[in-house]
């Protein structure tokens, strides 16, 4: 008997997969231009403060953020299942029209498309509107608290990279260490997210070094300017 085998879809990845890739970059771009910024204007000491001032601020406000931002999301979410089930309870003969003609506008024939549409409404209504008029599936749902804590988690990991440089380095070199090693981070991130995500290594990869390499050349040089000034 052929055994059937379940498939996995990247796109089950998206949720979590966003929120990590965005939160370690955060936490080494931010980091490493706080780090670079202020070890261009002051020293080793000053640098390692405020990256480890950064890194704690850093993950709090991405965790946060995330929480807050997913949530709204969830909380649409809800709103829009809870209008559906008000609507299929109205008026379920409706509801089965307006199903089936998603199915006709995806290329089903009007019987084809009226067989299916009664055939999910007698499954599961909800689930049937939710996933083909509302957009909103298991894989896609909002996930408040996964987000918040991925977030959090991988913001810190990012952050801690460019601190452990400062702590290895010699005090001249601080600056050239932490923006060299952030670069390689933000290299391996970019390689490590699209392979992940399925996409091209090469463009994700190039696309997160370079904004990387911007943000800390102009956090330097804005520190450079005002170590001079003061």
């Amino acid at each position: 008997m052929r055994r059937m085998h379940r498939e996995r879809h990247l796109v089950a990845r998206i949720g979590w997969l966003r929120a990590a890739v965005l939160g370690a970059n955060d936490g080494i771009v931010s980091t490493a231009s706080l780090i670079v910024g202020v070890a261009a204007a002051a020293t080793k000491g000053d640098a390692l403060l405020a990256g480890a001032a950064g890194l704690v601020a850093g993950a709090m406000s991405m965790a946060a953020g995330e929480y807050v931002s997913v949530s709204s999301q969830s909380d649409t979410e809800k709103a829009d299942l809870s209008r559906e089930r008000d609507e299929l309870r109205k008026d379920p003969a409706a509801e089965e029209k307006e199903l089936a003609s998603i199915y006709r506008k995806r290329g089903l024939d009007r019987e084809l498309a009226e067989r299916v549409a009664h055939q999910f409404m007698s499954k599961d209504a909800l689930a049937a509107h939710a996933r083909d008029e509302l957009g909103i599936s298991e894989l896609t749902t909002a996930r408040p608290i996964q987000a918040a804590f991925t977030s959090a988690l991988s913001f810190s990991v990012g952050a801690a990279m460019p601190l452990l440089a400062v702590i290895v380095s010699p005090a001249p070199y601080v600056v050239t260490s932490v923006a060299a090693s952030s670069l390689i981070y933000l290299a391996i991130l970019g390689a490590v997210g699209a392979r992940a995500g399925g996409a091209g290594i090469l463009r994700a990869t190039i696309r997160v070094t370079f904004w990387g390499a911007l943000a800390m050349a102009i956090t330097a040089g804005i520190g450079l300017l005002i170590g001079k000034a003061v």
